[in-house]
C-alpha cells in the first residue's frame, strides 16, 4: 500500500502524536509499504536530510494560539506534482483542523478514502486561546465529530475514547489502534549515565515524569503531591523530562516546600537519552486526565517502572490496579497520591509491579499495532464509499460560521482592551 499521512505536529517536535506519526510511519515502511508523510516546516528549523519521497515539508501557521486552528492551508504547487508522483492508495489525516483540513481536500478530490486518528481531547486545550468558554470548547468537539463523520474510519487510540467518540455522535466505523512501544528500546536504556550526567545519587530513590509540562497535564497536583512524598524521603528525586508553560510552576511548588535540591530538571529528551532518563527512574507518576492514550506509560513499563497514575482515558488501559502500580480515582486528593508513591517505596512491592510493568508493555508492541493498523488501511480500501460533495459543502459552511464567531469575539475583546486601557490612563473615567 502506499500511505500518505497528514499531520500538523512532527519530527523533530517532541510530543506524543509526532512520535506516534513517526513509529508508525517507521513500522509501515518496514512491513513493504510506501508512507509520505506531509507536515510543517518552521523558520528556525534546520534541514534533517529528509527524503522528499517520505517526508513533505509545508510552510506551517505560526500563530495557532489565534483564530487560525480552523482555516484552510494552500499546499505549495509543488506538492499536487509529488502527489502524483508518488500516486497513494489512501490518506489519513491525524488533526481535524489545519492539515487535517488539507488531508479531507486532498482525498475528495483524488477519490481517496481517508482516515483519521482521534489522537487529542482538543476541548482540554482551548485554554490556549482567548475567549476560553464552555461555548468554545463544545464547538471544537462538534467540530472534531464532524470531521470524523467525514472520514472511512476513524481510529481511537484507546477503548475509551472509542466509547467517548461514540457518545459525541461518531457514526463511521471506530477502530482502536494504540501506539505501538519499542519494547527491545525502551529496555535497554542506561540509568547510571544518565544520573551521572544529571548529578543523581546512585543510591537515590528516583521518582520520573516525562511529558510536555503543561496546564492541561495537571503538574500543579502532580507537583504538590510529590513533594509531600519527598518531604519523608532523604534520599528521594523527583526527575521531569520535558518542557512548557509548567516548568516554573513545578519550581515554584518544591521551593515553597523547601526542597529545590530533591528536583531535577532535565529538559527535553530524545534519542538514547529518551530511553536512559526512563532507566534512570524507579517509579513513573502520572496525573494528566487528558490523555487519550498512555503512550509515556507504556514506554514507562517497557523499561520495566510501575505507574502511579489517576483514572482517566488512556492510563486506564495501562495501569492494572495493585497489580503494575496504583490506578487512583480521578478525584482523589494529593495526599492519597502520596501515599500511593510511598507504597511503591517498598523494595517487595516495586519488584512485583516491575515485573507485571514488563509484561504490560509487550501487550503494547510496535509490531502489534502496526498489524491492526495493516488491517484499518485494508477496511478502508474496501469500505463502501459514501457521497461527500453535500458534507464537504456543510463543512465549508460550518468554518466560515467559526471565523465570522471568531472575528465577531476579538472585536469584542480588542474593544474592551482598549476600553480598559483607556480607563487606566484616566482612573476617574469620561470628564
Amino acid at each position: 500500500m502506499k500511505i500518505c499521512m497528514f499531520t500538523n505536529t512532527y519530527l523533530p517536535h517532541v510530543g506524543g502524536v509526532a512520535r506516534s506519526v513517526a513509529a508508525f510511519a517507521d513500522d509501515l515502511r518496514s512491513r513493504g509499504h510506501a508512507v509520505m508523510v506531509v507536515a510543517p516546516t518552521f523558520p528556525d528549523m534546520e534541514n534533517a536530510g529528509e527524503d522528499e519521497e517520505e517526508v513533505v515539508r509545508v510552510p506551517a501557521i505560526q500563530n495557532f494560539n489565534g483564530s487560525d486552528f480552523s482555516v484552510r492551508i494552500l499546499l505549495p504547487g509543488r506538492f499536487s506534482h509529488q502527489l502524483d508522483r508518488f500516486a497513494p492508495d489512501l490518506i489519513h489525516s491525524h488533526h481535524p483542523f489545519l492539515l487535517g483540513d488539507a488531508a479531507l481536500r486532498t482525498a475528495r478530490h483524488r477519490g481517496l478514502p481517508i482516515v483519521f486518528t482521534h489522537h487529542t481531547l482538543y476541548e482540554r486545550y482551548t485554554h490556549y486561546v482567548p475567549f476560553d468558554s464552555a461555548p468554545l470548547r463544545h464547538f471544537v468537539i462538534d467540530l472534531a465529530t464532524r470531521f470524523a463523520n467525514l472520514c472511512r474510519i476513524v481510529i481511537a487510540p484507546s477503548e475509551s475514547i472509542a466509547e467517548l467518540l461514540e457518545e459525541r455522535g461518531v457514526k463511521v466505523s471506530c477502530r482502536v489502534v494504540p501506539t505501538g512501544v519499542d519494547v527491545d528500546f525502551f529496555g535497554s536504556g542506561r540509568g547510571d549515565r544518565f544520573r551521572s550526567r544529571h548529578d543523581i545519587p546512585a543510591d537515590a530513590f528516583v521518582i520520573g515524569h516525562l511529558g510536555r509540562l503543561a496546564p492541561e497535564k495537571n503538574l500543579s497536583f502532580l507537583a504538590d503531591a510529590v513533594c509531600q512524598t519527598l518531604s519523608s524521603l532523604e534520599k528521594g528525586v523527583f526527575l521531569v523530562a520535558g518542557k512548557g508553560p509548567s516548568t516554573a510552576d513545578i519550581r515554584q511548588i518544591f521551593a515553597d516546600a523547601g526542597i529545590s535540591e530533591q528536583l531535577v530538571l532535565a529538559g527535553e529528551v530524545q534519542g538514547d537519552e529518551l530511553r536512559d532518563c526512563y532507566a534512570a527512574m524507579d517509579l513513573f507518576a502520572f496525573a494528566s486526565t487528558s490523555e487519550t492514550q498512555g503512550m509515556v506509560l507504556t514506554e514507562a513499563m517497557a523499561a520495566g517502572l510501575p505507574v502511579i497514575a489517576l483514572d482517566a482515558p488512556g492510563a486506564r488501559e495501562v495501569v492494572v490496579d495493585g497489580s503494575n502500580g496504583r490506578l487512583l480515582p480521578q478525584d482523589a486528593l494529593g495526599k492519597k497520591f502520596a501515599q500511593a508513591i510511598r507504597e511503591a517505596c517498598d523494595e517487595e512491592t516495586l519488584a512485583a509491579w516491575r515485573k507485571q510493568a514488563l509484561q504490560t508493555a509487550k501487550e503494547f508492541s510496535r509490531q502489534a499495532s502496526a498489524g491492526k493498523l495493516e488491517e484499518v488501511y485494508r477496511e478502508a480500501l474496501t469500505a463502501e464509499r459514501h457521497s461527500a460533495v453535500p458534507e464537504l459543502d456543510a463543512w465549508d459552511g460550518l468554518l466560515e460560521t467559526l471565523r465570522a464567531e471568531w472575528e465577531l469575539a476579538a472585536s469584542k475583546f480588542s474593544a474592551a482592551i482598549e476600553a480598559v486601557g483607556h480607563w487606566s490612563d484616566n482612573p476617574k473615567g469620561p470628564q
